[in-house]
């Protein structure tokens, strides 16, 4: 089995590892060291190596902060893991505190007057230290950078190894461009930014360009690595030899340069004299101050394969829309058997989750989890991040409900859905709150909306009927999926929090509204959904966006009061239903094609 359920840290760590950080920290003539949960390469899901913040203090979330000072330190969390950070942290050795609103910059406000506290630039993008800085200096203490980071050097040899995953060829029947061609546009772009050259960081970047795929990031087919790209469309691409599998050489071709990447540095030095296009946002601070100090032009831009990576070509959609109708026929299976085995058996959440990945197995095409199968029975499932662990594994309940988050990774495209189901006869309380966040999701899924239009414009949409009732979800509708790349994306996001990005044809997203009964609870329905071009509307004036439903796996309808959408709610519904069942019915027999039948029969 792929997702393992074994706790990989423990609350002990902070006793442990802080008075070996502390005594590095005074070596360098520290007072006190910025630890990030991102890694060099600003990564959300890590290598075991690189997860420092989890080392530290036993916090394995993909969002966090930590900070340490000579007498006391701090662990900061977003409101997805709140619940999370106390069970894994020691409060005795850490405060534990928000990340939001300006959480860790907000903490540094307060800190000793005169410290010298200290960062490591490959874990820092520019960006995130402006705000750092600027809380430094109001506190009258000052930020360092290191050379040698404390942690690694107290980690020492413990420290587990840097992945060396394979690095392969990704065929140009999935990403429907070849190398060449997308290296001559972002070499073009590289030159309308007024560059010579750009670096590359972000793996994910660094896979779409290359049209290559690894293994080195957990759930998600990416190789660690660097490149510099120049305006004529040749690059360098820094990659250990380790993953140099025999067919890359040729797959990339003359123009594209292997080196391994103790030559980066002087990669960068031989850059002076030349404008150097790097995004702030993405790449650690160490680059800027190397091409700074080399005599390079730095251009600040957003790295220039973010934004043709997000949009999806036809032939990445056309492969996401195949990869979900094999997906929902390994979801609709599962479903069907949550819907009559389950409800005998009670399972608790190892077995849920086993046997959603045994079903995606049974595809066939199945690569990777696109990230660890949520399963949160009853309480549980209040929990908007759960991921089911020895200690807190529990089993479903007759009348209770069971929230169900997971995706897989394919050749052709990534997949990420969430469904609620009821166990045993929901009560009218559960039915009420499913629906109104089902009239969310449908909102969000039938939009039309301008060329221009942000993600942060429509948020307020999904809310609404749970507005209406005094009630809301404390993350965001939707995030960025990629193309067998990460089930997490940017630069779209559709969130409350401000965000300038508009939405564009090709982009993908997810549409996940919620409601969490803390204690009791948790409701998700999450489909992805790819923003179709601009159409005329009859009797408009504009030609508006839209979204077509990629996720194909019916909802429950035992969980949906019929009483409380309107009529049109009620026609997506039944429309939503007849497709999933039009385009997964064929890969299902038996019992399981039955149940789908009457899965997605009209509502009544």
């Amino acid at each position: 089995m792929r997702q393992s359920f074994d706790e990989t840290t423990d609350p002990s760590f902070g006793a442990k590892h802080l008075p070996r950080v502390r005594a590095k920290m005074a070596e360098q003539g520290l007072d006190g060291l910025l630890v990030p949960h991102e890694d060099e390469h600003q990564n959300e899901y890590l290598p075991e190596a690189n997860d420092r913040l989890a080392w530290l203090s036993g916090f394995t979330g993909s969002a966090g902060a930590g900070a340490v000072l000579t007498d006391r330190a701090a662990v900061f969390a977003d409101g997805r893991y709140t619940v999370q950070v106390r069970a894994q942290v020691d409060p005795a050795q850490f405060e534990i505190l928000s990340l939001e609103n300006n959480g860790l910059a907000a903490w540094l406000e307060k800190a000793p007057k005169g410290a010298t506290i200290g960062y490591d630039p490959r874990l820092h993008s520019p960006d995130a230290l402006a705000s750092l800085k600027r809380a430094a200096k109001k506190a009258g203490a000052v930020l360092k950078p290191v050379e040698a980071n404390p942690i690694d050097l107290a980690w020492g040899a413990e420290r587990p190894a840097q992945p060396t995953a394979p690095v392969v060829p990704h065929d140009d029947r999935y990403t429907g461009e070849t190398s060449a061609s997308k290296r001559a546009r972002i070499g073009e772009a590289i030159r309308e930014a007024g560059a010579d050259a750009s670096i590359l960081t972000a793996p994910s970047s660094i896979a779409w360009l290359f049209n290559i795929r690894g293994g080195d990031v957990i759930r998600t087919p990416l190789p660690l690595a660097q490149a510099v790209v120049k305006a004529d469309g040749t690059a360098r691409l820094f990659l250990d030899p380790r993953k140099v599998t025999n067919a890359l050489p040729g797959w990339l071709g003359d123009a594209v340069t292997l080196e391994a990447p103790e030559a980066l540095p002087a990669a960068l030095d031989a850059l002076k004299g030349q404008a150097v296009l790097v995004d702030p946002g993405q790449s650690p601070a160490w680059y800027f101050d190397r091409l700074e100090a080399a005599g390079a032009t730095v251009v600040r831009g957003m790295d220039p394969c973010t934004l043709p990576r997000a949009c999806k070509n036809p032939v990445e959609i056309e492969g996401s829309r195949q990869a979900h109708i094999r997906d929902g026929a390994a979801l609709s299976r599962f479903l069907h058997w949550v819907d009559t085995t389950a409800q005998q058996t009670l399972p608790d959440e190892r077995e849920i989750a086993a046997t959603l990945e045994r079903f995606r197995e049974e595809t066939g095409a199945l690569q990777d989890l696109s990230f660890d199968t949520i399963a949160g029975a009853g309480p549980n499932g209040a929990l908007p991040h759960y991921k089911p662990v020895t200690r807190t594994i529990r089993r479903i309940e007759k009348g209770s409900l069971l929230l169900v988050d997971g995706g897989g990774q394919y050749l052709d495209g990534t997949t990420d859905v969430t469904r609620t189901m009821a166990i045993g006869e929901p009560t009218a309380d559960q039915r009420r709150m499913f629906t109104l966040v089902l009239k969310g999701h449908i909102a969000m899924a039938t939009v039309r909306f301008p060329a221009g239009t942000t993600g942060h414009q429509l948020d307020a949409l999904a809310r609404l009927p749970m507005w209406m009732a005094g009630l809301d979800y404390d993350h965001g509708t939707g995030h960025g999926v990629g193309s067998y790349l990460g089930v997490h994306e940017g630069p779209q996001r559709i969130a409350k929090a401000p965000n300038a990005q508009p939405l564009l044809t090709g982009m993908i997203l997810s549409n996940e509204p919620g409601y969490y009964r803390e204690g009791h609870w948790g409701i998700r329905i999450e489909t992805l959904q790819v923003v179709t071009e601009p159409a005329a509307i009859p009797g408009g004036e504009r030609p508006m966006h839209g979204f077509e439903q990629l996720t194909l796996a019916p909802l429950d309808r035992k969980l949906i009061d019929v009483a409380l959408l309107t009529p049109d709610e009620r026609a997506y519904v039944d429309a939503y239903h007849a497709e999933t069942l039009a385009k997964v019915g064929p890969l299902l027999d038996g019992k399981a094609k039955a149940w789908l039948d009457a899965a997605c029969a009209p509502l009544k």
